[in-house]
């Protein structure tokens, strides 16, 4: 499981953004995480995707204490994890083309051999072109920038996928495409999914339950998850 313990969290010293939010995610469930805007939902995806330390509480993965954040949790937590953010822009470097990109974690984790296949078959599963891979960032649309994204986020075949308002910017058959290949991923892999965003019509079609972030406890107990 994917289990977020009491997480207060926030970016100055003793000026966190929230306190005390549990929440957990099994294996192959998909958990929305609906809220308004600015009231940390992007803060705790950032906790449960290993990219931020949190101020306090425990994230407890596959059974294990994470006890490292970044580059220096250690590799089997780091790679169980896959994230997409909200704006593609903001997490591809404009230097790398569409191929690279994809290929990042690979070569992160000394996979450099496996890394040609890899983004051909990720490319082909969210829909990008030989042609487009070529390209770099602000060559392409964001939807096509995010679908790299999402290849990024799976090409290491993650245990966990936490997608921050993965859709927010996106058309809708955009929306539409980039859903279905997450639910081909988990369906496939088994993974677990922890998806935020404000749409509560999106989150409640797409997950098998919402928490709704001012119903989060902050006693360890998950049960203001409500199915969706």
């Amino acid at each position: 499981m994917l289990e977020l313990r009491g997480i207060t969290a926030g970016y100055t010293p003793r000026r966190p953004v929230f306190h005390g939010v549990s929440l957990t995610v099994r294996p192959g469930e998909a958990v929305g995480l609906l809220g308004p805007s600015g009231c940390g939902k992007s803060t705790l995806a950032r906790v449960a995707a290993l990219l931020h330390r949190p101020d306090a509480g425990t994230v407890v993965l596959d059974g294990e204490p994470v006890r490292g954040w970044r580059h220096r949790a250690p590799r089997a937590q780091r790679t169980a994890c896959g994230v997409v953010f909200q704006q593609p822009r903001l997490s591809a470097d404009p230097r790398l083309r569409l191929r690279d990109i994809i290929a990042e974690p690979l070569r992160a984790t000394g996979r450099r051999t496996d890394a040609a296949d890899a983004v051909r078959v990720w490319a082909e599963t969210v829909g990008l072109s030989d042609d487009l891979l070529a390209r770099r960032p602000h060559e392409v649309s964001d939807g096509q920038l995010q679908r790299a994204c999402l290849a990024r986020a799976l090409v290491l075949r993650p245990r966990w996928l936490i997608c921050d308002e993965m859709t927010a910017m996106l058309d809708a058959s955009t929306t539409a495409a980039l859903v279905a290949v997450v639910e081909d991923y988990r369906r496939d892999s088994g993974a677990g999914l922890l998806t935020v965003g404000h749409d509560r019509t999106l989150l409640e079609r797409w997950c098998d339950r919402t928490a709704h972030w001012a119903e989060l406890t902050a006693d360890g107990s998950t049960t203001a998850a409500h199915d969706a």
